[in-house]
């Protein structure tokens, strides 16, 4: 039976659809349009190319967050009369549920994972969705739109959220706000202003410390009335915690934010504690790899932008030998560089900003040394770490230069690290 037309999506259907983008967000809409009985086309600037003829053929388009809001197709398809949508307002009609928005420069994926699971092991039902590997429109297709009391804890990127016209969250936790995806935004403004219409469309936000900064220079913003300011900055000991992932920076700024969602929605405080001391970090986040001849090693793939760097940087009290670098994604390289002064013993670059980080290394004062492949940064790290001492990759930028993704970099650095602990071959 097909699943039933959203009444605003229902006045709107009077053809197919197109989808722009064939990867999890464009298949996720393609499969929960096909529910509704809608058929779709897939196009994609690898593939399948959108022309004029398909914009009059097609009065709905659905779009990926990889489109931006200028990108000529939907040009075409605006200027035919085309209804445009991003993937998480089409699924968001389809959600008989509530909706819990998780965004922010760095912690999302973490704190998403972490409310899903602490919301199950209190016994609700909850599913993790957006940003995070599975598509919202894939989730609602598979569940059928969901159930009236469950919660869909979404991971909102910039990328989805500066598109957003129809998906209203009962809340929002904004983690943080750092400099990020400025090949994209065009200037920290921007880039806030993406974030800050998801806000506009919730309830309820809770939001860090960073972003109250940030919105202090940001002037009036409508939703700010509707805003709880949580303190990530200024962090106590917290007994109830030890042992446990959050009880250190930066996961611990992921904690308070949960715990003030937590509290809001009236909930026990001691099933989001038991929920801490039984969740496990996902892989790629500051996890320790190993420890060889005294040293250890540190997998941060997942930190592709300076924020995260320097946040995994507050987990160690000494310098450290840094692997970085990657595909750059703008922002203020030498300012990123000048802050690592005196918290990194050297910096081993990789990937296409070596050259560029080399440069602002030498001006910075930073010793480095540069590398075709990260094996090859693994094995110079080994050669020079001290007993005692860390080596961490933790890169600061994107990885789609010499990786497919950030879980394939953090797969080879630990495939590297376990390299070095292989005894050598008897030649006979």
């Amino acid at each position: 039976m097909p699943t039933p037309l959203p009444a605003l999506l229902s006045a709107r259907v009077a053809g197919p659809a197109a989808v722009f983008g064939a990867g999890v967000s464009g298949q996720g809409a393609k499969e929960l349009l096909a529910s509704a009985g809608i058929p779709a086309k897939i196009f994609d600037d690898r593939g399948q190319p959108f022309t004029p003829e398909d914009a009059r053929q097609h009065p709905l388009v659905v779009f990926s967050p990889g489109f931006r809001r200028d990108h000529p197709w939907l040009r075409l398809a605006r200027d035919a009369g085309a209804d445009c949508w991003g993937e998480l307002d089409l699924a968001s009609l389809f959600w008989k549920g509530r909706i819990l928005a998780v965004t922010g420069t760095n912690g999302k994926t973490t704190l998403t994972e972490f409310l899903v699971h602490a919301l199950k092991a209190a016994g609700r039902a909850a599913c993790a969705a957006g940003n995070i590997g599975q598509s919202f429109a894939q989730v609602a297709a598979e569940r059928d739109g969901g159930r009236p009391d469950e919660i869909a804890v979404c991971e909102v990127s910039s990328f989805q959220a500066e598109s957003l016209r129809h998906l209203r969250a009962d809340a929002t936790l904004w983690t943080n706000f750092a400099e990020d995806h400025l090949e994209r935004h065009e200037g920290m403004r921007d880039y806030f202003g993406a974030k800050a219409r998801l806000a506009g469309r919730s309830g309820l936000v809770l939001a860090g410390s960073s972003v109250r900064e940030f919105a202090k220079l940001a002037g009036a913003l409508a939703w700010q009335d509707r805003a709880v300011w949580v303190d990530t900055a200024h962090l106590p000991e917290d007994a109830g915690l030890a042992g446990t992932v959050f009880a250190q920076p930066p996961q611990r700024e992921n904690f308070v934010l949960a715990a003030a969602w937590w509290a809001k929605s009236g909930l026990p405080s001691p099933q989001l504690y038991a929920a801490a001391r039984s969740f496990v970090l996902g892989r790629h986040r500051l996890a320790r790899v190993a420890e060889i001849a005294g040293v250890t090693y540190w997998n941060d793939s997942k930190a592709t932008n300076f924020h995260a760097v320097e946040g995994a940087l507050t987990r160690f009290p000494e310098p450290v030998w840094l692997i970085a670098g990657g595909k750059g994604k703008g922002g203020d390289l030498e300012g990123f560089v000048a802050r690592l002064n005196g918290r990194v013993r050297e910096l081993l670059l990789i990937g296409e900003t070596a050259g560029e980080l080399a440069r602002s290394a030498q001006a910075a004062r930073i010793a480095f040394r540069r590398f075709d492949s990260l094996p090859a940064a693994v094995a110079a790290a080994a050669r020079s770490a001290r007993r005692g001492e860390h080596v961490l990759l933790s890169p600061g930028f994107a990885s789609f230069d010499q990786f497919r993704n950030y879980q394939d970099r953090g797969d080879q650095f630990e495939a590297a690290v376990r390299a070095l602990a292989s005894p050598l071959p008897v030649a006979c």
